[in-house]
């Protein structure tokens, strides 16, 4: 038996881990294909997080690289359907909503390869979005669809997807987190940067939409306003650092490179507040219980909303303002409120579904 995992970001291969490390676990007979498409090719993005989680080096690494949208996209399908051939895998895992996640979805539907979604049902309802247009397409033709909260369930009912092919597991997101937590723990990381902890507001900020024009030297201001009173630091995805780098620095709001998993995750546990446009960031600081405040007019994760850790600011830097008074504001020791089966098994019942389903393929 042949499983293939496609990753190509540093989320996809968050999500991607622990369901490797299972299935390994479990089907130790099996081949099991890593391939990574190099859409994030960062050393810190790519390398050092697959050493954080232990993950194998990939079998192949197709190096796509920076691109526009459909070129990326494109190259990524050029490059992975020769190995799909030559390994003839008899279940593709493809994680996410990122470029090659379309890429991959696509190619096991015109190779007629049974795939599985990792993170399926997700809906911004914002199809200006190309992440929204790459989680249609991955549901669309997968076989099994691998869903996380009971919203994403009931997207996935409404667009007439079989029942037969959803199965609701958990997040895996969080079974990465929890597999890592006695390494991130602690306020060393903070201190070490000169932060203190639970006394600092995290940034991190990287879509086209408020990265990619006046809205993000907008953002900064504010930053740089609000850093008066909190100490903000903002570890720079490389495509904004381009945008900063093309306009103007911010005065108060301190920058850094791209941090690891692990770092990443230590700020995250230690801050006051997180302020981001990223999904996995929401899941992230809803288990951790850490208040976060989305810069987005909309989320494909309302379950973060609804549980009472993450607000909508929509895409406007005014409403950064609001994240003090939110702080001041807020609930004290109520704790996290974390969605069901955001519990650290996720992958086991990921695996579960698996078995049961290449259950004829074992016995063959």
């Amino acid at each position: 038996m042949r499983l293939l995992y496609v990753i190509g970001t540093r989320p996809n291969i968050v999500k991607t881990a622990p369901v490797l490390a299972e299935l390994r676990s479990r089907l130790p007979d099996a081949r099991h294909v890593l391939v990574h498409t190099g859409q994030h090719y960062d050393h810190v993005m790519s390398d050092r997080i697959l050493e954080d989680l232990m993950v194998p080096t990939p079998d192949y690494y197709l190096g796509i690289g920076s691109a526009s949208l459909t070129a990326q996209t494109a190259a990524a399908m050029e490059r992975l359907e020769p190995v799909l051939r030559h390994e003839e895998p008899d279940l593709v895992f493809v994680p996410g909503d990122v470029n090659s996640t379309l890429a991959a979805s696509l190619v096991c539907a015109q190779l007629r390869i049974p795939y599985a979604h990792i993170e399926s049902g997700l809906r911004s309802f914002d199809r200006t979005m190309p992440e929204e247009i790459n989680r249609i397409v991955a549901d669309e033709f997968a076989q099994l669809l691998f869903v996380h909260c009971e919203e994403a369930v009931d997207n996935l009912l409404r667009e007439g997807i079989d029942p037969g092919r959803i199965h609701l597991v958990g997040n895996t997101m969080i079974d990465s987190l929890l597999e890592v937590s006695d390494r991130f723990r602690g306020g060393a990381v903070a201190q070490a940067l000169g932060l203190s902890p639970g006394e600092y507001l995290l940034v991190t900020l990287h879509r086209p939409a408020l990265v990619d024009g006046p809205l993000l030297f907008d953002v900064l201001d504010r930053l740089d306003l609000l850093a008066r009173e909190l100490p903000v630091f903002f570890p720079v995805h490389p495509r904004t650092q381009q945008m900063i780098d093309a306009g103007r620095q911010p005065q108060r709001v301190i920058l850094s490179r791209p941090l690891g998993y692990l770092d990443f995750l230590a700020l995250e546990a230690n801050a006051a507040a997180v302020l981001t446009d990223s999904g996995g960031v929401q899941e992230e600081t809803t288990f951790l219980g850490v208040p976060c405040f989305t810069l987005r007019d909309n989320t494909e994760r309302p379950v973060t909303v609804r549980v009472g850790t993450n607000t909508l600011l929509g895409l406007d830097s005014k409403r950064i303002d609001e994240i003090l008074p939110g702080l001041v504001n807020g609930r004290e020791g109520s704790g996290p409120q974390r969605p069901p089966l955001w519990d650290g098994k996720a992958a086991g019942r990921v695996a579960d579904v698996v078995e049961r389903v290449l259950a004829p393929l074992v016995r063959a």
